[in-house]
């Protein structure tokens, strides 16, 4: 008996893509009292971004990072290479601050002042105004290209484009004298690095705020990654009540929803709609949410709408939700060793700072010994030694300096007239100290601390220690 013959077929390979292409988020514009509160500081930063290269303070740039000069112009103040202690100290405070109000209240920063966030309201602001709201813009996509569609997908493109390069230009005014760029670009006699940055900066600003968005907050950004170490249950973050909202359903205007079995969630999805990162806050608090409270407002309208009390979604700590803990109740929490922990690092840090800062010295000394000769003894007795003195001038203004010694009985410094210097200039100068043959007759083959002081014109003193080199 034959035994059956079972056919094999052929199957053919399947193609397995690894990669799942990022669906398109179309945020719907809202308003409230959080979107104003956003818009302020887009406002607010912005003028401080794009208005700092162009102000003068004593016919300086208010703010300019002068790299070939090596002269730092912040906010009337001049600072050196040497300074770069106060950029470190201010990096610190940075991240100190960050730590501080994200155990508080969460991703603040991301939501209402981050470059990144920023931008891409300004962006979205633009696309809004040129394509429409999100209805328009999804019927937009889908529809085939044609006059209008290449009209306004070009005009919102040419409309980023300016911002981005704006933005790329006022970027590098701040290392570059603005008014000498924009006549250089007006002339078109615009360096090579200028121009590089300007299109770089103006490339990474159009990409970042058209084309990336969300995606640079939620696969680029690492803050999203550690924030969870930084809160924990009490910190005040964008909440959704589900004891109050669950059961959600649909229903008409005036019916009780509790008769129904439903909650106060209507189940609009307008809190998913308003989300620049695309994510359901219903879900619980995730990395993607970067604290932008747009879905607070957005569900705040529909509550009054539906005749609901505001605040379904809301700031709150996630204690708080589901120990139906009162807003003072959930303030006096806030206040726990973790923050009072960081904030008064940060205010140490900041104090300071701030000390360090108004305590520095006026100006820059440094005094150099002559090693090619340690001291020698002059015909009359005295001994004598040389010196290399430098003068660092950090005030904008020419000032005068002049040059004494202490700490040696008759010690006298032969170079004792003015030194002018100009305004953020360096000058040196060869300084002679000669001690009478008796005030040092019993220090032979030692070296004395002296003391050289530098005075400027203004009354301010500068005070450094020397060696003076006793010969056998």
């Amino acid at each position: 008996m034959a035994r059956p013959i079972i056919p094999i077929e052929k199957a053919e390979p399947e193609l397995v893509s690894l990669y799942e292409k990022q669906a398109k988020i179309y945020p719907r514009a809202v308003s409230g009292w959080f979107a104003t509160w956003r818009w302020t500081l887009v406002w607010l930063t912005q003028l401080i971004f794009y208005g700092l290269p162009w102000l003068q303070w004593n016919g300086r740039p208010l703010m300019l990072f002068d790299l070939d000069a090596r002269r730092f112009h912040v906010l009337g103040l001049v600072l050196f290479p040497q300074d770069f202690i106060y950029l470190t100290a201010l990096l610190v405070i940075s991240a100190l601050a960050l730590f501080f109000f994200t155990a508080v209240a969460g991703r603040l920063w991301c939501g209402y002042a981050c470059p990144q966030t920023v931008y891409t309201e300004i962006f979205l602001w633009l696309e809004h105004r040129i394509e429409g709201d999100r209805q328009a813009r999804m019927r937009l996509d889908k529809q085939p290209w044609g006059a209008e569609k290449l009209l306004r997908k070009g005009g919102k493109h040419l409309a980023w484009i300016a911002l981005s390069l704006f933005t790329g230009f006022s970027f590098v005014g701040y290392f570059t004298p603005v008014q000498t760029l924009l006549h250089e670009f007006a002339t078109f006699t615009v360096g090579p690095w200028e121009l590089f940055w300007v299109l770089f900066y103006g490339a990474a600003t159009y990409g970042n705020a058209g084309w990336m968005r969300e995606q640079v907050c939620k696969y680029m950004c690492p803050y999203a990654r550690f924030q969870s170490a930084l809160i924990d249950r009490d910190s005040m973050v964008i909440a959704y009540d589900n004891v109050r909202g669950d059961p959600r359903g649909s229903r008409k205007r005036g019916t009780d929803a509790r008769a129904l079995g439903l909650g106060d969630c209507v189940d609009c999805t307008l809190c998913v709609q308003v989300c620049p990162t695309g994510i359901d806050i219903r879900d619980g608090l995730q990395n993607e949410c970067i604290g932008c409270a747009a879905c607070i407002d957005a569900c705040n309208q529909v509550m009054d709408r539906v005749g609901s009390p505001r605040g379904l979604i809301r700031y709150a700590t996630e204690n708080g939700v589901a120990e139906r803990l009162t807003r003072p109740q959930m303030l006096r929490r806030v206040w726990r060793p973790r923050v009072l922990i960081y904030g008064a690092v940060l205010l140490a840090v900041s104090l300071g700072f701030v000390a360090s800062l108004a305590l520095r010295a006026p100006f820059h000394v440094d005094v150099i010994k002559d090693r090619g000769s340690l001291g020698r003894q002059l015909e009359d007795g005295r001994v004598e030694n040389t010196y290399r003195v430098h003068v660092l001038n950090t005030d904008a203004e020419a000032r005068r300096f002049t040059v004494s010694a202490s700490g040696l009985p008759g010690l006298q410094a032969e170079w004792q007239s003015t030194l002018q210097i100009g305004g953020t200039e360096r000058a040196s100068m060869t300084l002679y100290l000669r001690a009478p043959a008796q005030a040092v007759q019993a220090h032979q083959g030692q070296a004395r601390p002296v003391q050289i002081e530098v005075r400027r014109d203004d009354g301010a003193i500068v005070q450094t220690k020397a060696s003076f080199y006793v010969p056998r």
